[in-house]
């Protein structure tokens, strides 16, 4: 799970604020809110009171600001956010090389002023600079890798990975919204009103590029908003939900999944006890379901460690998600198997004697399935939930129950699996369950035995009725029967 790093800031005694001049004169910037400038938002249109063309605002040498007078920095200031507000063309790395340097170093200007401290910007100011972000990293993504390639889903080990090629601007972009959420100086009642709901919708929206990079910046602004902005909490869960639900139940594509899950299983960490029935909601409705895409291994290990959180919560909810594992267990995805029989261990690790005999039945059941397949790693695998002693003492306490169910596909192994590894664990296993109740172990022996002998009886009677069927079919036709076996 990742970790949220503060990095240092640096901090003057007395930050000075930049304040508008004091002339009647507008400025000559014009300010739209955040929220209502679109995903793919063009530069300002020109006119008398705008910086309108390339030529003109995009290629300006702006000076300084602290080459300038205190009363000058407020207008100089939105000049910079006009400035970084033109995008350009990278797939020619040399078109516009210089004015893509002028606005590069125009953001690390503008980074260094929100980092440092030193200047606090105000609401005028705020407002142009969430404007100038959105119009930077809202924007259209290229076709996906798997609509190129005509590819069913995406390849999860495919080493091609997309990476933007504006980022020499966008990162720096991203790097300056999540100054400005941590900086102590950013007054969350002030910047709720341009970090609205819309700006978060576009933001979740954004999980879906391709570059990880990108991603991971996101996953980082987020977490911090979600942990600063706390009136938007309820918003981002629910709209996290809907990305799930789209995504179980429609596309079964989306490149963010791994990094949602990261960081719900933080905000899940910190869920108050009792539990509220919204969470667990979320739990059996968005959750639990995640188990059903082919694409699962992209974000397992992210959706078990979720999972495993709310068992060590909540211990009550053990049940509903063994059960639920059990309903969307594959039947012939033996990868997919294997993924689930490790998330088993770690739920089972977590859970208590009265629930685990809610649901030990069906449990074993498909554990003895497993135990028998025919793909080694499958069957390995959860032999190896022998290995952890939580598991095998909720086993030894409810040894009358689980031994009859498992007894048959442990013998079976030890008759005729094809690997050798399952072959010596198996009998590792029946060695267990003999030292455990040597009475217990000699009756499932004695009734797998009947069984088996039955099992031989009828077989032969069935040979037996074949063979009068063919007499008595041969004395009717004569000569004229030509017997086919």
């Amino acid at each position: 799970m990742f970790k949220i790093i503060k990095r240092g800031q640096r901090k003057s005694s007395k930050p000075e604020s930049i304040e508008p001049p004091t002339s009647s004169a507008p400025p000559s910037v014009t300010v739209n809110h955040a929220s209502r400038s679109s995903a793919a938002a063009p530069p300002p249109p020109a006119g008398p009171n705008s910086l309108p063309a390339l030529n003109s605002a995009a290629t300006e040498v702006l000076p300084p600001l602290k080459d300038v007078p205190a009363s000058d920095r407020h207008v100089l200031v939105l000049r910079k956010f006009q400035v970084c507000c033109f995008s350009f063309d990278f797939s020619d790395t040399l078109k516009s090389a210089r004015e893509k340097e002028i606005k590069r170093q125009t953001l690390l200007e503008l980074l260094d002023l929100v980092q440092s401290g030193s200047c606090k910007l105000n609401e005028t100011l705020q407002e142009e600079l969430v404007r100038m972000i959105s119009v930077n990293i809202f924007r259209c993504f290229p076709p996906a890798s798997h609509e190129n390639s005509a590819s069913e889903t995406g390849d999860p080990d495919d080493d091609d990975v997309y990476l933007e090629p504006s980022w020499l601007h966008l990162q720096l972009v991203y790097e300056l919204l999540l100054r400005y959420i941590v900086s102590s100086d950013t007054d969350t009642k002030v910047a709720k009103r341009y970090i609205d709901h819309s700006f978060v919708l576009k933001l979740l929206d954004l999980f879906d590029s391709e570059d990880p990079r990108e991603r991971e910046y996101l996953k980082t602004i987020l977490h911090r908003i979600y942990g600063k902005f706390m009136v938007h909490r309820p918003f981002i869960r629910k709209a996290i939900n809907n990305i799930f639900y789209r995504f179980i139940f429609e596309t079964e594509r989306h490149s963010g999944i791994g990094e949602f899950l990261e960081i719900l299983g933080s905000i899940i960490n910190g869920f108050a006890l009792p539990m509220k029935e919204e969470h667990k909601l979320f739990l059996t409705r968005a959750l639990i379901p995640l188990h059903k895409p082919k694409s699962i291994s992209t974000y397992h290990q992210q959706l078990s460690y979720c999972i495993t959180q709310f068992v060590e919560k909540d211990y009550k909810l053990a049940d509903t998600v063994i059960r639920g594992l059990l309903k969307y267990w594959p039947v012939t995805n033996c990868g997919k198997e294997v993924l689930f029989l490790g998330e088993l261990e770690e739920v089972l690790e977590a859970t208590q004697s009265a629930e685990f005999q809610r649901c030990m039945v069906p449990l074993f059941r498909q554990i003895g399935r497993c135990l028998n397949s025919s793909h080694f790693q499958v069957a390995e695998r959860a032999l190896f939930l022998w290995n952890n002693e939580h598991i095998v003492g909720l086993i030894a306490q409810n040894r009358q129950v689980i031994l009859p169910l498992i007894f048959e596909a442990l013998e079976r192994n030890m008759q005729g699996h094809w690997n050798q590894a399952v072959h010596g664990l198996t009998g590792n296993v029946r060695r267990m369950f003999l030292e455990m109740d040597a009475e217990l172990f000699e009756e499932c022996d004695r009734q797998f035995a009947e069984k088996e002998a039955r099992s031989r009886d009828l077989e032969e009677q069935r040979e037996l009725n074949w063979k009068r069927l063919e007499a008595v079919a041969y004395q009717s036709s004569g000569d004229h029967m030509v017997m086919v076996r």
